[in-house]
């Protein structure tokens, strides 16, 4: 449901404006702001004149309402990894880990793209990706070396 706003502005009578002293009265226009969801309108009309107006609008009002608007559709920035495990997994959409690598390779490639992670950080998020079965690692403890355990989908 869209939010109706009327607004009026009431003005002097238009013999006090001109301070002339004129006899002959005069219908003053009456001055309509409304606003109709995202839409503004400002109507100046006679008295008559206004109850037809505010209709015409109200009727144009539903009928744009009631197009389709087609907005432009901007293209969306490259997702920027921000968490460890997600840079390391972007390594992997990659295919990066389609070879063995060592913590200090990964840790190096990531320092190369400009994430500075301790490498304790890596380490757990490698054994975390392991545990999601996107990695697999072998050799022994402190020489551990990564690879992909099945590719990215494509």
């Amino acid at each position: 449901m869209q939010y109706l706003n009327i607004v009026h502005v009431h003005h002097e009578q238009y013999n006090k404006q001109q301070g002339d002293g004129m006899t002959e009265t005069t219908d003053l226009p009456i001055r309509l702001k409304m606003k109709v969801g995202n839409l503004e309108f400002e109507i100046e009309c006679q008295q008559d004149q206004l109850e037809e107006a505010v209709k015409q609008i109200l009727s144009t009002v539903t009928t744009y309402s009631k197009e389709t608007m087609v907005m432009p559709e901007r293209p969306l920035p490259a997702p920027r990894a921000e968490t460890c495990k997600s840079l390391i997994q972007q390594l992997w959409t990659e295919g990066w880990f389609s070879s063995l690598h060592g913590l200090g390779e990964v840790h190096s490639e990531m320092a190369r793209r400009g994430f500075h992670y301790d490498r304790t950080a890596v380490a757990h998020a490698l054994v975390d990706l392991m545990k999601d079965g996107l990695l697999t690692r072998e050799g022994q403890p402190r020489r551990y070396r990564y690879a992909q355990k099945r590719p990215p989908r494509t």
